[in-house]
């Protein structure tokens, strides 16, 4: 498994919302955000429920992370995915940070990929209650 996953009421923008703000208490921004599902009516002529890719990044996490070793960027920022499903209800899954850990074999990734999973976990928590 890569990543935690929730279900949160919609509607999507609103979850969305949710989302951002969830992230923004935990000290991530959105760095960028792909609209899948307008990507693939674009692309290729094809409808699918809302579906949106969050890059979220804790820059000083971030800039640990990078210290430890550069060539982390190929994994950077911790995704989080936000898409629709069934009856109204929202799927929201969190990129597990532990993977990035578990493909660097440098010093000082294991206690950023710990701190940035702390925080993930929270703002995943905040998002149910």
């Amino acid at each position: 498994m890569y990543g935690h996953h929730i279900e949160i009421a919609g509607p999507f923008d609103t979850a969305i919302e949710r989302v951002v703000a969830a992230l923004k208490t935990e000290g991530f921004g959105v760095l960028s955000d792909i609209d899948i599902q307008k990507a693939m009516k674009e692309k290729l002529g094809k409808d699918i429920p809302a579906h949106r890719i969050l890059g979220a990044c804790n820059p000083p996490l971030a800039y640990q992370a990078l210290e430890a070793d550069p060539e982390i960027s190929l994994l950077l920022p911790c995704n989080v995915t936000v898409r629709e499903v069934e009856n109204g209800r929202i799927s929201v899954g969190f990129l597990d940070p532990h993977m990035m850990a578990k493909l660097s074999p440098l010093a000082g990734m294991q206690a950023v990929a710990d701190e940035a999973g702390k925080r993930l976990d929270r703002a995943r928590a905040a998002l149910t209650q």
